[in-house]
Formats: C-alpha cells, structure tokens, sequence
C-alpha cells in the first residue's frame, strides 16, 4: 500500500516519478531484493521499480530457491535513476560483464547507485568503488579491502553515502540505506511515514560494529598465556605494561614485542578491548548499574566506559544494553 500525506500535511511538492532499478540474479539474497522493492514500491506515488535482469522473463533462483522472475532486461539500467545492487550469500567472483558495463554507463550519466551487503563486490568489480569509501557486511569487509584495495572500505558503519555511489552494510542495514535515500529525495516527513508502516525505526543509532563478535585473542605457550588468564580474570585492577611485563617475567620491551607478535595488537589495545568486551557480556546478561560494571571491567568511571563504546561500537552502553539485554525468565 502506497504512503501517502494527509492533506494537511506539510510536504514538499511531489516530483516526478523516479525509476528504481533492482538488480536481480541467480543466487541472490531474496531478502535484500524483497526489501528494496518493498520500500520503494511503498512510496509508488514517487518511485517507479523495475525488477532487471539478463535473463528477463525467466525463472532466477535466489539464495533461499526463491523463484525470481525479473520484468526487465539489464538494459532498463539505461533509464533508472537509481539502482540498487543486493548481494548474495556467495561472494559473486565473476559478474557479469554485461552488468558490469551497463552500471559503468549508469554511473558516467550520473544515476545513484547503491549496493547492499556482498553486493559491494559487484560495484568494486566494475570500478566504482575505487578511491570511495564503502561498506559491506562486517564477515566480509577484510575481503573486501583485499581484493578492491582502492576502496576506502568502513566495517563499522551501516551505510555509506558518497554522494551517486552508496553502500549498505548486511541484509537489514539495507533497509537503513532506502530509508536514507527516500529522505534524500522527499524528506524527513514521508522516510519517517514508511519507517512507520514498515514497523522499524527511521534511524538507528551506532553503526555495525556493535553487532561484530569481538572475542579478545590469546597468546598461546609460555609466560604470556598466564599472563592473559590473569589480565581477563583482573579487568578491575591497574593494567599497567610494568605490571603485566613483571607477571611475564619480562623486561618491558621483550613484553611488548612478544605480546604484539602474539596478538597483532599493543597491550594497551587489547586491555581496552578485554574490558569492552567484558563490559558487552555483562550489559547482555546482568541488571548490574552501568557505573558499577564500569568500576568491575576496569574503566573507572561510566564516562570513560561511555567514551571507549562510542570509538569502538558506535552506540552507548544504555543503548547496547537495551538492544542485546537477554530478557530473563
């Protein structure tokens, strides 16, 4: 069912129908296909969407078996004003060059495309990526940046919008990314109407860094797998490098190097990400006070827990904790 305005409703004037070109494919994420022609096709009273396809007409099987039947050929890119690539649930290695030149085309007339999740790969592959930031699913961000090393990949955001060229992190973050280009194009009054009938909030708070398991590598062998038991068991105490080199029965300098040989990381990093860690079970799994769990991991104060959540998690501890609170009973 189409949103549409009260009369008395303040709203800008309606503009001209867009055309909204959603990509389909076999082995497509039917739920991020689903959810771009849902949004768009909500406002049809500013959108027009097409489903494309190279093989139009015919049976696509998405990744759940869904059989997909796209009305339009890959030449209908030639006409969208936007495009929305969803991704798949298996990297697409080799897409094809057909689409990978039809977006290249899309892209040179200025029409805004968007990618969801894995779909990022389909836009790096034809070179719209390079030298712009993007997003994807946080499991494949290192993939990401590995195979497309001109892209400015961000794991730790939802979305992305660098103007004609966006990108979504996974699957429901692309629901964040329509929502954000129907504001673009009509406003804050008819995104926060569609929020509404889709029952989802029209902004979410924090990035997708809050939703990435972090577990805190270990060293294994010697002195420093003691080391890192007792640090973990510790949190609440002063973790200094002088007292954790002393544990190890280390100088400060062999301790330093040895444990960024086994973690990749310094010991004050990994302190810090014991401690959020800590911090995120026990907001999941306790009624404890944020400033008494604040004391219990280490950081001091809930100002400071509240500083380290917002530089690695994007979110507070209120709001994670009223995201991921296991209720009980």
């Amino acid at each position: 069912m189409p949103i549409r305005l009260s009369r008395n409703a303040k709203s800008r004037p309606a503009p001209r129908k867009r055309t909204v070109a959603v990509v389909a494919y076999d082995g497509v994420n039917a739920f991020e296909l689903g959810l771009a022609v849902e949004v768009f096709g909500m406002g049809s009273d500013w959108y027009r969407v097409v489903v494309c396809s190279e093989r139009p007409g015919r049976p696509l099987t998405a990744n759940n078996g869904l059989k997909v039947i796209a009305g339009a050929g890959i030449g209908a890119l030639a006409q969208a004003d936007t495009i929305i690539v969803p991704g798949s649930l298996e990297i697409v290695e080799s897409p094809p060059a057909s689409l990978l030149a039809a977006l290249r085309r899309a892209n040179r007339r200025g029409a805004r495309i968007a990618s969801i999740c894995a779909g990022a790969f389909i836009l790096g592959a034809a070179g719209l990526l390079d030298g712009r930031r993007a997003t994807a699913h946080w499991a494949h961000t290192e993939t990401l940046s590995r195979r497309y090393p001109k892209v400015q990949v961000d794991a730790n955001v939802l979305y992305v919008d660098e103007g004609n060229i966006m990108s979504s992190a996974g699957r429901a973050a692309g629901l964040d990314l329509c929502l954000h280009i129907v504001r673009r194009d009509l406003g804050a009054e008819i995104a926060n109407r569609l929020a509404q009938r889709l029952v989802i909030a029209p902004h979410r708070d924090g990035g997708q860094a809050q939703f990435i398991p972090q577990p805190v590598r270990k060293a294994e062998g010697d002195t420093l797998t003691s080391t890192f038991a007792w640090a973990l068991r510790h949190l609440d105490r002063d973790l200094t490098i002088a007292s954790l080199a002393a544990r190890a029965r280390m100088s400060r300098r062999t301790f330093i190097r040895r444990f960024e040989e086994a973690t990749g990381m310094s010991p004050g990093e990994w302190v810090v990400q014991a401690r959020v860690a800590k911090a995120r079970e026990l907001l999941e799994a306790t009624q404890i006070p944020i400033e008494g769990i604040a004391t219990e991991t280490g950081f001091g104060s809930a100002d400071a827990m509240r500083h380290h959540f917002r530089g690695r998690l994007g979110t507070s501890p209120a709001h994670y904790r009223a995201t991921f609170r296991v209720p009980s009973g």
